[in-house]
């Protein structure tokens, strides 16, 4: 299979069977093997009903039902583990991303990147309620992964089946995909993608996602930066806390030896301890923290690194 195309649905009855039948006349003129992935993510309409008929209409439709609905990122990633193509492109089953870009996408792909995103440069919904947040929080997960896109909640996406299946994904996390994939040695490149205003159904997506997408950015951030050494973010934290509890006490004792001067009833005297308390405590979780990541690689046999070209005696590997 040369071609995989995964998309997610959830209540999308009146969208499917439209999109479906789009993305079969794009990818046929392409000439390659290609299976069109949806997974209907605990649909509460007919959906599912819709991916039945569709099927029969259409062999190369591979539908997989959730037996309730788990959140896009689950969806996805029931759909790349399902996905058997060389390379796997993602997108919504809303109608907004165009089927008509995903030729692009390979051709960028095949260009030496392992992975392109979709960037939705005339994105057609509203500026408060999700451009705006949306503009906040690239620029927020670009600077904390460092891997600079104008677009991370596109779903547009195309990839190679080594990144696909190496990816582990949980919670809000499939717009972090690009990041994830940068961590494991991916080459990135975004290109401009043509999005179209929702014509039937409604959207899925509110304000409410904002806060766990930056808890979920959180994690991103210590699983790509300090997964492998985690006393290194606990460690100086440790050690501030504590150097700056020690010098409180310090200055607190100089003040009852020297100048005889009453401490008990101090603020700063409880501060002192907390901070000394604390700054043990972090230093303690990240010698924790550590054993743990060792226990972990060592167990999975998994390695520290991504290996991307060997050349030894007897050709290239």
């Amino acid at each position: 299979m040369e071609l995989s195309v995964v998309i997610p649905v959830y209540n999308e009855e009146e969208n499917i069977e439209p999109l479906m039948r789009e993305i079969h006349g794009v990818l046929g003129p392409l000439g390659k093997t290609y299976e069109i992935v949806a997974v209907d993510d605990g649909s509460k309409d007919g959906t599912f009903t819709a991916l039945r008929k569709i099927r029969c209409m259409l062999p190369i439709v591979k539908a997989v039902r959730l037996k309730r609905n788990f959140g896009q990122t689950a969806a996805l990633a029931a759909g790349l583990a399902y996905a058997d193509g060389e390379i796997i492109v993602l997108m919504d089953g809303d109608g907004q991303n165009d089927p008509a870009d995903i030729p692009v996408l390979i051709n960028v792909l095949g260009e030496g990147n392992d992975l392109v995103a979709g960037w939705r440069y005339n994105r057609q919904d509203s500026f408060f309620r999700r451009r705006l947040p949306s503009m906040i929080a690239n620029c927020l997960i670009s600077w904390t992964t460092s891997v600079k896109l104008h677009d991370y909640g596109c779903t547009l996406k195309a990839m190679r089946k080594p990144v696909a299946k190496n990816l582990r994904l949980y919670g809000e996390m499939h717009r972090f995909i690009p990041a994830i994939a940068y961590e494991r040695g991916a080459q990135i490149a975004e290109i401009k993608v043509n999005h179209r205003p929702r014509v039937r159904g409604e959207s899925k997506y509110g304000i409410s996602r904002t806060l766990r997408v930056v808890l979920d950015l959180l994690t991103v951030k210590f699983l790509s930066s300090y997964s492998t050494r985690p006393a290194h973010i606990f460690g100086p934290l440790g050690v501030i806390s504590g150097l700056t509890g020690f010098a409180f006490a310090l200055y607190l004792s100089v003040e009852k030896l020297v100048y005889h001067r009453s401490i008990g009833n101090r603020p700063l005297l409880l501060l002192a301890i907390l901070l000394i308390f604390i700054g043990f405590q972090f230093v303690t979780m990240g010698l924790l923290g550590e054993m743990l990541a060792r226990t972990y690689h060592e167990s999975q046999d998994r390695p520290v690194y991504v290996v991307g070209e060997v050349l030894q005696s007897g050709g290239k590997a």
